[in-house]
């Protein structure tokens, strides 16, 4: 059974956000890593970059496929999780905490953002 950690903000291609102080930290889900199999890279979006909503920003790469990596944001990254080039690993023992992937700086309150996605039980339902 996947975990859903409650308080993020979720989408159906199995992202992840948090609000942060005008911010969003974004991830793929438990149900998404186990899906994929052992992640063996994540191709990152740039520093700066302009990502929007629903479009793909990078992708994840498991010994069984290659997905995309969906924004469930619009605004400019500002970070990647470095800490993913040497252990891509992370995203599979820890999806919602060292396995991060990017955060994005957002127009507006990032917590308003973030409650317009699925919550953790439209996101629990929607993945069974």
């Amino acid at each position: 059974m996947s975990t859903v950690k409650p308080g993020l903000g979720y989408t159906e291609e199995h992202e992840w956000a948090e609000a942060g102080s005008g911010s969003v930290k974004i991830g793929i889900t438990d149900f998404a890593q186990n899906q994929l199999g052992d992640i063996v890279f994540v191709e990152f979006p740039q520093i700066g970059q302009a990502v929007e909503a629903g479009q793909p920003m990078g992708s994840i790469e498991s010994v069984k496929t290659v997905s995309e990596l969906y924004s469930p944001v619009t605004g400019t990254v500002t970070k990647v999780n470095e800490a993913l080039l040497d252990s891509p690993e992370l995203v599979n023992s820890d999806p919602y905490g060292e396995g991060w992937i990017a955060e994005v700086e957002v127009d507006g309150d990032a917590g308003e953002i973030v409650k317009k996605l699925l919550s953790a039980d439209q996101y629990e339902a929607f993945s069974k």
